[in-house]
């Protein structure tokens, strides 16, 4: 088996083969951003089958795209990979590793959430501020490559404050109202009951999703900052818990996607070169 750093070179050398151009700006497509592909200026778009190492993508069909956003060089990872797939969070977060070394040096990342924080309703946004890893796994985990990242990295920070602050300016300057708060992974892919969310709402989470933390893991491993949301899909209130509606939740995800898609674009648009 090849050591990571390989797979990885391997995998660079392949997407070399289509493009030269050095993306700033990595964004990962989670629900809420699917659409942003529509306003991206796309130079290269390459399936994941086409990329050594990536996982198995049959499901996906996944795209690596490279191209314009605001005037600024993105490389957009539209399709991701979940754990209760069947994945391991070294294949997840394996796209994390490539976008690093093809230059990018802030990842944007998405995902629709439960809200369990009462002021928190079905359609709103939120900014992630930290996060819980209840997953009951780390894509750390195995021998380190220092030459990746520290053996210990700090996660003291692991959203950038000052990208936080530029997102709150942003949502303030296009009056799109928006949250910040704790974002909890679990495994999945079941949802949670009445029990769990009482739990994880009173260890100090304020969404709960089964995504994004293992990629912000190794975003911080790799020296990368991050900016997370939230799209709060439905409401998670043990007291008042209804049977989900996965038909709902889809609808709910595709109203937000015009507000998130519009504070992204804003944002790109707004970090320094």
């Amino acid at each position: 088996m090849p050591m990571l750093r390989q797979c990885i070179e391997e995998a660079v050398s392949a997407i070399r083969k289509f493009t030269s151009t050095k993306p700033t700006v990595g964004i990962i497509l989670g629900t809420g951003l699917g659409s942003l592909t529509e306003i991206i200026e796309t130079e290269v778009s390459i399936h994941y089958k086409d990329i050594p190492h990536f996982p198995d993508d049959s499901l996906h069909n996944g795209e690596l795209i490279i191209g314009k956003l605001s005037n600024k060089t993105v490389l957009t990872l539209s399709g991701r990979f979940h754990y209760y797939e069947g994945f391991t969070l070294q294949q997840v977060t394996f796209p994390v590793r490539v976008a690093k070394f093809l230059g990018i040096k802030t990842l944007i990342i998405s995902n629709a959430a439960g809200g369990m924080n009462p002021l928190f309703k079905a359609g709103d946004l939120m900014i992630i501020v930290d996060h819980i890893n209840l997953m009951g796994d780390n894509p750390l985990i195995g021998p380190n490559d220092d030459t990746l990242g520290p053996r210990f990295p700090d996660m003291s920070e692991p959203y950038d404050r000052n990208l936080i602050k530029l997102a709150e300016e942003v949502a303030l300057d296009l009056k799109i109202p928006i949250h910040k708060g704790v974002y909890v992974a679990v495994a999945g892919p079941c949802l949670e009951t009445r029990a769990e969310y009482r739990f994880l709402r009173g260890a100090g989470a304020d969404a709960v999703g089964m995504s994004t933390v293992p990629e912000v893991i190794v975003a911080i491993h790799s020296g990368l900052k991050v900016l997370g949301f939230s799209a709060i899909t439905d409401e998670c209130f043990p007291d008042a818990l209804q049977p989900a509606n996965i038909e709902h939740i889809i609808e709910t995800a595709k109203r937000i996607e015009p507000k998130l898609r519009s504070i992204v674009k804003e944002v790109v648009a707004r970090l320094p070169e």
